[in-house]
């Protein structure tokens, strides 16, 4: 058997491009260039019949390493929690206020981009913010 060595995360939302953006403010990742034949974005969503416009988006990590986000337009909105959501590693390595305080910090970096504060969690040495992307798509800062 071979391995899978690479995968896609696949959002279902309700605006597929204002989300793929706030998640590339997220994760520092990047928009693709626009398909072959098009110059731009616009152009590309110009030439899909009106049904089809803005249904899809995506952003990857310009590194290569971490997974392509597709973002896909559906007819329902969000109705119950997340059964998976992203842990966005920023205190890896880091313990107690200091852990806490690098946590907080992307909070507050995060916060104005849209995204929804839940709570804190921490014990005295261990944390975690929960929060929600500007769809409610909950994600943790970890």
């Amino acid at each position: 058997m071979t391995s899978i060595k690479q995968f896609q995360v696949t959002f279902d939302c309700a605006e597929p491009e204002r989300l793929a953006r706030f998640w590339c403010e997220v994760l520092g990742y990047v928009v693709p260039p626009p398909p072959e034949g098009f110059t731009t974005w616009d152009d590309f969503k110009h030439s899909q019949p009106p049904e089809q416009r803005d249904s899809w988006f995506a952003c990857s990590d310009p590194s290569g390493v971490g997974p392509r986000l597709y973002f896909q337009r559906v007819p329902e909105g969000k109705a119950a929690k997340n059964r998976l959501h992203l842990d966005v590693r920023v205190g890896t390595g880091l313990v107690g206020k200091e852990r806490l305080a690098a946590l907080e910090a992307e909070c507050a970096r995060l916060v104005p981009l849209g995204a929804v504060h839940v709570r804190t969690l921490y014990d005295g040495h261990d944390s975690c913010i929960p929060m929600q992307d500007i769809e409610g798509n909950e994600f943790c800062i970890d």
